[in-house]
């Protein structure tokens, strides 16, 4: 037995600790791939609670089979400490937290850690769980491989009899006593069976899922990792040289953490499920030690938890391998790293959630689906290379679209919600960052047809008219907006499910709706519901979840109070009702069967609104007035000499000195006032919120002996417009005019080069 690695964690009063050190522990159990990027999750397959072996029994007790949820307390847990974690039966789910119901047994259990996460999220997440607070059911699902609870019993009742045997130092250190010593009366342990899935690598087809018993004992502050490998005949046993152990301690008033490992000269490193001891003693120790004092909230569901994790990874691994060369053509003047990577993970995760839908409902033929606001259209021409009929709409014509072929159907076309915007014929709607039309495809997939279901991944903040309004300030602008996208799910009769996907973007939260809450039966009462609720949104957008009144679910008995029939004053009953035809429209319904008046499709051309259309007359005097105030806040006692380069304010301090024309007109801007000042790097420095006039005597400086081509910014653009200090600046430019890329007056000034016009790729 070795120490590979120990640290001090701080804790003053012990408010966070012990309970702290077990929400980090379920991070690293439950979510692997937040601390090793090598991994792509884990898989908890089964836990019951058992009890270890007792010095002088030649056979140990049979295991504890499975119990109500008990609260165990570590020492000096109580209610001045913290809260200790809840540990629950297999009944009960498989995580430390309210989780399955107790049918659903086994479960997904992923990591949301991504390139753009902190891991603090992911500890939060368990520390949640740990509180007590309510969770979502997790989803059951019989993956391949899964063992059943007694299956795990007997693995544990031969490991324990061989405890009670020849392996007593092994029982030493899980009980953290001395070699030879009993442990101390008999109590009943956490046991967790899980598999660790490595991510996919086809250049590396031989590393795949390894098995892990997982000894949870929270009285003693220890949790033991207990590998497992088959032996000759086939039979799982636990692999002794890479057991180790992570321990909890408290000494002289400090916490420690610490990582033990049982046979260090054994120990066997594959480099991605089982890392190098050190690695285990440094990083792993040092992110744990972090996570315990962490109290950082997060209302987001895990990555991935509603497919399974070693599928998807198999997937997103083969389409990232067959569309990779999709960056290297990329002709939009976007990201292509960013929107190829993105598109493809998106699409690994829709083929499985639609394969994992065939096999629930018996059925073999593809799931059809239309992707309205596509974009680009890769993700549709992903989906229909993989098999997959559909077809994709936008308002706007991409260049990369004459790229795809024939095969994929790309229609350039706005769509307004009404009538004649109905698909009775496809399985599934698809909004990937539709922006306006984000809250209206639950609607349009309801009216569609009974059978149409929904995808969605909100991006920008659209109410059904106009932008989405936040009205809980204890809410982020992004959680309220995922729960209204919710409940307009809900309003219309769907079962929505949440889901966090593992791209590169902050919005990675995706909502789903793939079953009814009613009938096929009540489709006209339910409909009525859904116009009532679209109505309330009419010049309100509000809530209703977050202040405004209880929406009634679309099963109850519906109101007596006036409104319109069937879609009311909002439509006519959709195509595919029985009500359906001009007849039944109200008198007062707009034309053609909108839905609500005054909706606005995007803009077929799209106007740039990053400043750069604002007039220069408009521009130049409000960088003039910016940098009148910066210079007016020169700091005291500075020599009469020195050129004057201004104090610094903080971009609402700057507003605050604009007129409320100005202000009102770069509000229509993207970024504002912000994105103004960023768009004259030559005049301003804007860093964390505050501004300040640009020293370019801090730019990196140039060496004479470089050539000439390598002093200058750029050959085509050197001189060629002239420079704002030497025009503006009461101290003139700080840099002499051999040095500044910009031209000292007229006499310098060269002309503007030619831009060449682009061939797009092919």
């Amino acid at each position: 037995m070795a120490e590979v690695g120990r640290v001090a964690v701080s804790d003053p009063g012990s408010r966070l600790l012990p309970g702290g050190f077990w929400a980090a522990v379920t991070v690293w159990v439950e979510r692997p791939q937040v601390a090793n990027k090598r991994l792509c999750g884990v898989r908890l397959e089964a836990r019951r609670s058992v009890s270890l072996p007792q010095i002088g029994h030649t056979h140990p007790g049979p295991s504890a089979g499975p119990e109500p949820e008990r609260l165990a307390e570590a020492g000096g847990c109580g209610p001045d400490a913290g809260p200790g974690p809840v540990w629950r039966s297999l009944d009960a789910g498989p995580g430390p937290g309210p989780t399955a119901s107790p049918d659903q047994g086994r479960q997904e259990a992923q990591g949301r850690r991504q390139p753009e996460e902190e891991p603090g999220e992911a500890a939060a997440a368990a520390a949640t769980q740990l509180s007590g607070t309510p969770g979502q059911p997790g989803k059951a699902a019989a993956r391949e491989g899964d063992l059943p609870a007694a299956d795990l019993g007997a693995l544990w009742d031969v490991f324990a009899q061989s405890l009670a045997g020849d392996n007593r130092e092994v029982l030493a250190f899980l009980t953290r006593s001395g070699a030879g010593s009993p442990p101390e009366g008999r109590r009943e342990l956490d046991l967790v069976l899980r598999t660790v899935i490595p991510k996919t690598n086809l250049h590396c087809p031989l590393r795949g899922p390894r098995r892990e018993m997982v000894l949870q004992d929270v009285l003693s502050g220890a949790v033991t990792f207990l590998p497992l490998e088959e032996d000759d005949e086939g039979n799982l046993k636990v692999k002794m040289s890479n057991v180790y152990q992570i321990q909890l301690s408290h000494s002289k008033g400090e916490w420690f953490i610490s990582v033990l490992i049982f046979c260090p000269e054994r120990w066997h490193s594959d480099g991605t499920v089982y890392p190098k001891p050190t690695w285990l003693g440094e990083e792993l120790l040092a992110r744990l030690a972090r996570w315990c004092v962490e109290s950082r909230q997060s209302g987001f569901k895990s990555t991935l938890s509603l497919v399974s994790v070693m599928k998807y990874s198999a997937a997103y691994q083969a389409l990232k391998e067959k569309y990779k060369d999709m960056v290297k053509v990329w002709p939009e003047v976007t990201d292509p790293e960013k929107f190829v990577y993105e598109d493809v993970a998106i699409a690994a995760y829709l083929l499985i959630l639609w394969e994992e839908e065939r096999a629930e409902r018996g059925e073999t033929a593809r799931q059809s689906f239309v992707d309205l606001g596509c974009g680009n259209g890769l993700l549709v021409h992903i989906l229909s290379s993989e098999g997959h009929p559909g077809r994709g709409i936008d308002v706007r014509r991409r260049k990369i679209w004459d790229m795809y072929g024939p095969q994929t159907r790309l229609e350039e076309s706005a769509i307004t919600p009404n009538d004649k915007s109905l698909f009775p014929d496809v399985d599934w709607l698809i909004g990937n960052h539709s922006d306006e039309l984000t809250p209206w495809i639950p609607v349009i997939a309801a009216r569609s047809s009974y059978n149409c279901r929904f995808f969605v991944l909100p991006c920008c903040f659209f109410d059904f008219i106009g932008k989405f309004q936040r009205t809980q300030s204890s809410k982020t602008q992004y959680r309220g907006y995922l729960d209204f996208i919710t409940e307009v799910g809900s309003a219309c009769g769907f079962h929505v499910e949440e889901d966090c996907l593992r791209i590169p973007s902050t919005k990675r939260v995706c909502l789903i709706g793939k079953s009814r809450t009613y009938p096929p039966t009540r489709e006209a009462s339910v409909d009525e519901e859904r116009t009532r609720y679209i109505n309330s949104r009419r010049g309100c957008p509000r809530s209703p979840c977050s202040g405004g009144p209880a929406l009634p679910p679309p099963g109850a008995a519906p109101s007596s109070a006036p409104g319109p029939k069937g879609h009311g004053a909002l439509d006519a009953r959709p195509a595919h009702t029985a009500e359906a035809g001009a007849g039944q429209q109200g008198a007062g319904a707009p034309a053609e069967g909108l839905w609500m008046s005054g909706f606005q499709p995007r803009e077929k051309a799209e106007r740039l609104r990053n400043c750069a259309a604002l007039p220069r007359e408009f521009v130049d005097r409000v960088i003039l007035q910016v940098a009148h105030l910066l210079l007016g806040r020169s700091p005291a006692g500075g020599s009469a000499q020195a050129w004057n380069r201004g104090g610094s304010l903080s971009l609402a301090e700057v507003a605050g000195e604009l007129d409320r024309e100005t202000l009102q007109r770069l509000k229509r801007e993207c970024g504002g006032l912000q994105t103004l000042l960023r768009n004259s790097p030559q005049v301003f420095q804007v860093l964390h919120g505050r501004v300040r006039i640009r020293d370019w005597r801090e730019e990196r400086p140039r060496k004479k002996e470089e050539p000439e081509a390598k002093r200058r910014p750029s050959s085509d653009t050197f001189k060629t417009r002239i420079c704002w200090f030497f025009a503006h600046h009461p101290d003139g430019c700080v840099l002499p005019a051999d040095c500044c890329p910009f031209a000292h007056g007229p006499g310098e000034l060269r002309p503007a080069p030619r831009t060449k016009k682009k061939k797009p790729a092919l």
